[in-house]
């Protein structure tokens, strides 16, 4: 198992706020996806956990988790867009497989699958 690359992180807040403020979303309970078409042969994502979803433990094992659905679903989303998947408060009671289900949906509304 082996960690998302950094090329396709989002990493400067200034990446997130453009994404966020410019892009579309589309929210479920759990989750907000935000996404944004950027000029590149890849798609970067961003994982946003904010403070009120718990400790850091529980921010940390959030975002660990989307990400790794994420990186497991790299191959079926379409390259060139930069996406921001927001964890919603009550993801942080949900399951692996919740969450999983969660993006996915996002990702098939927002018609980033290939």
């Amino acid at each position: 198992r082996s960690p998302m690359k950094q090329k396709y992180r989002l990493s400067r807040n200034s990446e997130f706020q453009r994404v966020r403020q410019i892009g579309k979303s589309y929210a479920s309970p759990l989750l907000v996806l935000a996404f944004l078409r950027n000029e590149l042969d890849h798609s970067r994502f961003g994982f946003v956990v904010s403070k009120r979803l718990g400790k850091a433990v529980r921010r940390n094992k959030i975002k660990r988790q989307m990400r790794e659905i994420v990186r497991l679903e790299m191959s079926q989303i379409k390259p060139g867009f930069d996406l921001v998947f927001i964890a919603r408060v009550p993801s942080s009671k949900a399951t692996y497989l919740e969450i999983s289900q969660s993006i996915n949906k996002l990702l098939k509304r927002a018609d980033l699958l290939v």
